[in-house]
This record gives structure tokens, sequence and C-alpha cells, in this order.
């Protein structure tokens, strides 16, 4: 059976600090954490620190926040660690080679996809947004490319016809852990045994741009009813209703004869049916400006006029508009 390992783990956001957490309740030794520098979020833009470098405090274990892992003192301060691996888990900096080559079993990624279909930023969102019934998690051996390197496990979920970022990165965040644990309990056979990627299957999952968001009703509804749910809940499709922009949270899409693309067909408990330019997109979940996202249901009950049938949603978004 593998001994207990020395794990350096380099990670940010929320989906990392699970996987933080489960090494943590693991046999393991977590000795130190890697994290972003503590940044500004929120509307009140007050720096907080990263939920990775919040549960390393409560459990009183070092925290480095490098700018770069380029630098030799940084990299000095990871090699007197001393340790058997680093568990890599949507850190947002780059491993140099010096890096990757400092713990004895080198670094281990947990990625967001089966790779090698969505390599890159974002592969929850993408794989939402193109439609794949399957996806899971993938634990990896770094190298110098990106997302390349040898595939030591995977875990498959199947994605529900409703499926949206959010869910699917809860999912993921729970079936993560257990899968990493795994691995590096049998650490060596895991190593040997490891499959090298196709490269020829290979996809990027490209980071999400504001001009993303705006939902050119034009475009059919099978395609923005994937968009929807691949950006919601953050950072959210939007459209404009009587100069309000409107968070699109949750949509499927249904058959449908042609009005012109954006026009409200219908509005009842049952979804916000709009024209596209392919059948009819059906919204479930929607975010007004200044309240929190509500089903249509209950969004009707105070702006039923506003969104009832014969309104119009705008093709497109005004140049200025930035995401909510």
């Amino acid at each position: 059976m593998q001994e207990s390992l020395r794990i350096i783990f380099a990670g940010t956001p929320e989906f990392a600090a699970q996987h933080l957490l489960g090494l943590l309740a693991s046999k393991h030794t977590v000795i130190a954490v890697l994290t972003q520098p503590d940044r500004q979020a929120g509307r009140g833009k007050k720096v907080q620190a990263s939920p990775v470098k919040n549960i390393a405090l409560e459990h009183g274990i070092e925290v480095l926040q490098p700018l770069t892992l380029k630098d030799a003192d940084i990299q000095g301060k990871i090699a007197q660690l001393n340790a058997d691996v680093m568990v890599v888990v949507a850190y947002g900096l780059l491993l140099p080679q010096a890096v990757l080559d400092i713990p004895r079993y080198g670094c281990l990624n947990v990625h967001g996809s089966l790779l090698p279909r969505w390599r890159g930023a974002a592969p929850i969102q993408r794989a939402v947004e193109a439609g794949d019934q399957e996806t899971g998690v993938t634990i990896m051996q770094m190298e110098a490319g990106l997302d390349t390197g040898p595939m030591l496990a995977k875990t498959a979920v199947t994605l529900a016809p409703d499926e949206t970022a959010g869910s699917l990165h809860d999912r993921l965040a729970a079936i993560g852990p257990p899968t990493l644990i795994a691995t590096l309990d049998a650490i060596e056979s895991a190593l040997a045994t490891a499959e090298i990627q196709d490269h020829r299957l290979a996809n990027y999952a490209h980071k999400i741009q504001k001009n993303e968001l705006a939902i050119d009703f034009n475009e059919s509804a099978q395609v923005l009813a994937r968009r929807i749910r691949a950006f919601s809940p953050s950072p959210g499709c939007f459209a404009m209703l009587n100069d309000e922009r409107v968070k699109l949270l949750q949509a499927h899409a249904v058959a449908g004869d042609k009005y012109p693309a954006g026009t409200v067909v219908a509005a009842d408990k049952l979804g916000w049916v709009i024209a596209t330019g392919e059948g009819y997109l059906v919204v479930t979940m929607a975010q007004f400006p200044g309240a929190r996202p509500m089903s249509i249901e209950a969004l009707l009950n105070g702006r039923s006029l506003q969104m009832s049938a014969g309104n119009r949603l705008s093709i497109h978004a005004s140049p200025d508009s930035s995401a909510q």
C-alpha cells in the first residue's frame, strides 16, 4: 500500500477548495498551499482571499501566493518543502518545467473534462455549450504543454438535459476528490500505467469572453439554450428588454412557427417563450437588474405586462454593455 504522501496543493477557486478538503480528510499530508494573490471581488471591490487560502489558514497550513512561479526564490522555497507530489486544481498560474520537476512524483492536475476532449480554461462551460452527453474529471501528469500530459485516471458523468455550468461544476467537484485520492493511494502503479492522450481528439476550451454573453436571437433556439446554460449562473447571458439588461439563466428549445427574432410569443408559468432564427427559446429562469435570480412564474407576478406576448427583446446589446 502506498505510504502517506507529502503534498503541495496549488489551487484557487471553490472547485479547487473541494479537492483540498478531500485531501485533508485523507491519509496524505498537505504541507503547503499555493494560491493566487488576494484580489478585489464583488460589488464592493473588497480585497478577498481565495477559497483555497481560507481553508488552508483554517487548518494551519503554510500559504504561498507568488505572482509568478518563474522566479528562483519561489522555486527554491518549493524545493525546500521536499514534497512527494504537487496537486494542481484550477490554480491560474503556469508551472514552468523547473517547478514540474521538483516533486518526487511530479505534478498532478485535476482537470474538469474527459481529456483530451476539452483542454484549457473553461472545460465545464464548453462541454455544456457543445451539447456533450458525457464529461467528467481526468487526473493528469502535468508537462510543459497545456493539459497534454499522460492520464492516470478518469471518472465520467452523464449530462442532464437541463444541465448548467453551475450544476455540472458541483457534480464534478464531488467526483474529483475521490478520484484524486484513489490515484494518490496507488501513485506508482498509476504513473506506470498512464495513458498517452490522442492529440487528434483535442479541443480547446477558450476562456469566456464578454462578447459571447449578449444573446443574438437570430441564432437557433438549440444553440442559444445551450449557451445560456453554459454560462449560468455566472457570468450569465443577457438580452435587452425596454432598456433593461436581463440575465437569462435557464432555457430549453422547442419547435415553433416563424416570428421576428426576439419576439415574445408567450409568457406563463411554464416559461418565457421567445422566437429565434430557428424554433422557440423557452426561458425558465431569469434575473432583472438589482434583483435575485427567479423563475419566470415568480417574475410574472410583478412584471407580467413588461414580459407579455408581443414585446420584443433586443437582438444586440449596446456596445458598451458589460457583464453583471
